[in-house]
């Protein structure tokens, strides 16, 4: 594809919501949909602007490839570049830590989110610097103020990243869902397992390129990593998740904070690779993600980190750019 086409495509596209991906994911499927599209040519550098909310919709995402390139972060921590490649668990072992996950989160307290209220998430994340071969940036620590009801509060959020304030301008557009998960759409969702695994892989649109399940096995991971929801709900998508095909725990994993602990995993053996939810070894708790190549190709050697971000803050406030 050419230059002058590659433009054509971009226009011809609907614009990205504001809400199609978090910040990473976006970061991550960027990479992915270049790499179907032209993997070999130069692209241009611009500024990634995304809100930490969302789950991805194939359209909008390339349109945000077509748009977005990544600013190299300048953070001391790291998550390195490279992961030792270890033997999965079974699929069975992925059950019985989801069901310990689970109990742990019925037993967490949740408060109510008001519509006037924001879910505010501090995160960091590593930058993908180059398609081929996958090289995995420097970090960016980044904070979100999503709004639960954009019409209520006449603010449809802000994030801060490098120390500016950037309104969000077109969430209040958005209607309730998987694409902006509020507490009261969470909080409606079915809490058997079974129905509610059904409902997710009905609603979650597929990604070019890569497995299914496995755009099934991100919306879970967004939904759980950055979601504020009542502990019923929460540990339900636990269970559900546990249903996606493939689905194996991991004896250790490594955040992008560096903070290592145990990980629920799924490989796309189609794109040869593998992501990790990490969460803490003794707590439970929902530490980050992270993606690694598990085949050597054009992308890179096996082992190759893609992506990995970390959750350091996860609360609600009454109002935009308040710090808990």
């Amino acid at each position: 594809m050419n230059t002058t086409e590659y433009q054509d495509l971009a226009r011809r596209l609907p614009a990205p919501a504001e809400r199609d991906l978090p910040p990473d994911r976006h970061r991550h499927h960027k990479e992915l949909l270049l790499r179907t599209i032209d993997g070999d040519r130069p692209r241009p550098r611009r500024r990634l602007v995304r809100p930490a909310f969302a789950l991805p919709a194939a359209a909008a995402v390339v349109a945000g490839a077509l748009a977005v390139t990544l600013l190299p972060g300048a953070h001391d921590r790291s998550p390195g570049t490279r992961v030792p490649l270890a033997e999965s668990g079974t699929p069975r072992e992925a059950v019985v830590l989801l069901d310990r996950i689970a109990a742990v989160a019925m037993k967490t307290d949740t408060e109510p989110v008001r519509d006037d209220q924001y879910v505010y998430v501090r995160s960091l994340a590593t930058t993908t610097e180059h398609i081929k071969p996958v090289k995995a940036g420097g970090l960016k620590e980044r904070e979100d103020w999503v709004p639960q009801d954009p019409h209520a509060t006449h603010e449809a959020g802000v994030f801060r990243e490098d120390g500016e304030f950037v309104p969000v301008t077109s969430a209040d557009k958005d209607p309730a869902g998987i694409g902006r998960p509020t507490y009261k759409w969470l909080a409606a969702l079915p809490t058997d397992p079974g129905a509610l695994h059904e409902r997710i892989r009905k609603e979650t649109r597929p990604v070019r390129g890569q497995d299914f399940d496995q755009t099934v096995f991100d919306t879970f991971g967004t939904l759980l990593s950055r979601g504020v929801m009542p502990s019923r709900t929460e540990a339900a998508l636990y269970k559900a998740a546990a249903k996606i095909p493939g689905v194996v725990e991991m004896p250790d994993a490594v955040d992008a904070d560096g903070r290592h602990g145990v990980a629920i995993a799924r490989e796309d053996r189609r794109l040869g690779e593998r992501t990790e939810w990490i969460f803490d070894k003794e707590s439970l708790k929902f530490l980050g993600e992270r993606t690694y190549l598990t085949k050597t190709g054009e992308r890179g050697e096996a082992g190759t980190l893609v992506w990995a971000n970390a959750i350091l803050d996860r609360a609600v406030v009454d109002r935009p750019r308040q710090v808990p």
